[in-house]
């Protein structure tokens, strides 16, 4: 009979399990619009500007051969603080995804044990009355398992699976935002650093002319008063120099944060490493950026990766509250043993086959009368997933915008560059010759000064637009989502803070992400 009932339980399970479904919707790619080609590529004179090649741009620091720039982002990786914060995301939606996976199996399981004296009374009023006293020893082993008939249990996997994938992402794209802060900043100090060297140069110019004024002065050629203009405007220029000085040390500051480092340790990242380099050097950008094409944007940018891998996540959703909606098939189960010393029994006989205890048998529930609480969860998750398509499509349109608008501003930013460096060159020899028609008496001081201050307003200006160029590249780059690939053949967390989270709990191999990681999300998308 045992034997009997063990097989139709066993094949009640297989028919369960056979005619397991899915309800609720399968996640189907939102339509996006997305341009053809990009404006203003290829748009620029010989081989400057954009191109729609194939873009290159994994380690785009690389292309402004600056070895100090790629140590700097090196040590971003390795140390920025916040970046090792979005990685603890990462390892918080693995573990649930492993959760979820849990789900599939019995969910409730128990093992217990128990020894209880008992003592009973005769229930007389007679003195001579005595109590029955007694063992009772008894192990149990429970079990409950609900198939995963209508796909519950599997849309919540494939929510936290794309939930977990969305978390990649997201680490990819703060690394884009990392590479390009850091880069961005690195810029800025250079051309602070060349703007006080511009000024100080200028200072030493503005010396000498008031040395040349002072002789002149001395031997009565000239009144008091061009001493006098000599002298303001040499307070003046050196008067601009301190608020550079302090623009200069907050970037330095600010740099520190995304290193992970001291303020006081990144003068000493910022030396070149090599001998015979030059140092406070403005990284020169490359004269052509391959961008691609408008839908690369689409397998390469982590944020777009991440909207669409969150509208999956919803999506699956649905199906999983949904759901809820249907019966609900269990299985339970129960084996033990007990025993007592009653009756010339002993409770270390509790292990004979005799003494075992079982029960098994299905379970069956639905939910009545929950005036819609369900119904309207998967109304509410429904307009999330919805929300969700609008941020993707969002994304996708955000994400050319920024495309857009680096490649025009590296384009313009190099037609600056060129005008400025024309206008350099003539400040230079304007000021040269206005100096020796002083020195004739051609031309009054006033135009001297005048020439000066001109000069030291072009050279700053080319000092900006010598910063402005490799910015605009930076800010294309990170438009292009490039610099995540950089995390590539390594996981999200250290060793350091592996070993600090293994001395803590069991973690097992889920610390280790290097090969979740370089799964390409694009693998799992067609299958939802």
């Amino acid at each position: 009979m045992y034997k009997i009932k063990s097989v139709s339980v066993a094949a009640l399970t297989l028919l369960l399990l056979n005619a397991c479904t899915m309800v609720g919707p399968d996640y189907k790619k939102p339509e996006t619009q997305v341009d053809d080609q990009w404006m203003n590529a290829n748009g620029s004179s010989g081989n400057h500007g954009a191109n729609t090649s194939k873009t290159q741009d994994a380690a785009w620091w690389k292309s402004f051969n600056d070895p100090v720039l790629n140590n700097l982002i090196e040590e971003g990786y390795k140390n920025n603080l916040s970046l090792q914060s979005t990685g603890m995301n990462v390892l918080q939606a693995r573990a649930l995804l492993a959760q979820s996976v849990g789900e599939l199996y019995p969910q409730q399981q128990s093992l217990s044990a128990d020894y209880t004296r008992q003592s009973m009374g005769s229930g007389g009023v007679d003195s001579d009355t005595r109590s029955s006293t007694f063992d009772i020893a008894s192990t149990n082993l429970q079990a409950s398992w609900e198939p995963d008939f209508w796909g519950k249990y599997r849309r919540a996997i494939r929510a936290d699976d794309a939930s977990f994938l969305s978390s990649l992402a997201a680490y990819d794209d703060a690394l884009v935002s990392l590479t390009a802060e850091i880069g961005t900043s690195y810029v800025a100090i250079r051309m602070y650093q060349a703007q006080i060297a511009v000024t100080e140069k200028n200072i030493a110019v503005q010396k000498e002319s008031l040395d040349l004024v002072q002789n002149r002065y001395q031997l009565g050629q000239i009144s008091e008063s061009d001493v006098e203009q000599a002298i303001t405007s040499l307070s003046q220029t050196e008067a601009s120099l301190p608020p550079i000085k302090t623009n200069l040390q907050k970037e330095k500051d600010a740099l520190a944060v995304l290193l992970g480092t001291t303020p006081k340790k990144v003068d000493g990242l910022l030396l070149p490493k090599q001998a015979n380099t030059k140092s406070n050097k403005i990284p020169v950008a490359p004269s052509s950026i391959a961008v691609g094409i408008p839908k690369d944007i689409l397998r390469q940018r982590p944020d777009v990766r991440q909207a669409e891998l969150e509208a999956i996540a919803q999506s699956e959703g649905i199906g999983a509250i949904k759901a809820q909606l249907y019966p609900a098939f269990s299985l339970i189960g129960s084996f033990g043993y007990s025993a007592s010393n009653m009756n010339d029994s002993s409770t270390n006989d509790i292990f004979q086959w005799s003494n075992r205890t079982y029960s098994i048998g299905p379970s069956l529930s639905l939910p009545l009368l929950n005036y819609g609480q369900i119904t309207n969860q998967v109304r509410q998750q429904d307009a999330v997933f919805q929300q969700a398509i609008f941020n993707y499509q969002n994304a996708v349109l955000s994400a050319q915008k920024e495309v857009q608008d680096g490649i025009v501003s590296y384009v313009e930013a190099q037609k600056t560059l060129k005008s400025m460096t024309a206008a350099n060159t003539a400040a230079l020899k304007k000021t040269q010759l206005t100096l020796i028609r002083y020195q004739e008496g051609e031309v009054d001081y006033s135009d001297v000064l005048n020439a000066e201050v001109d000069q030291l307003n072009v050279q700053l200006s080319l000092t900006n637009a010598q910063g402005s160029v490799p910015q605009d590249v930076i800010s294309l780059y990170r438009a292009l989502g490039g610099g995540w690939q950089i995390r590539q053949g390594h996981d999200v967390v250290s060793d350091d803070v592996k070993k600090q989270m293994s001395d803590r709990s069991n973690w097992g191999d889920m610390l280790n992400t290097n090969s979740d990681a370089d799964k390409p999300p694009s693998s799992v998308l067609p299958s939802w």
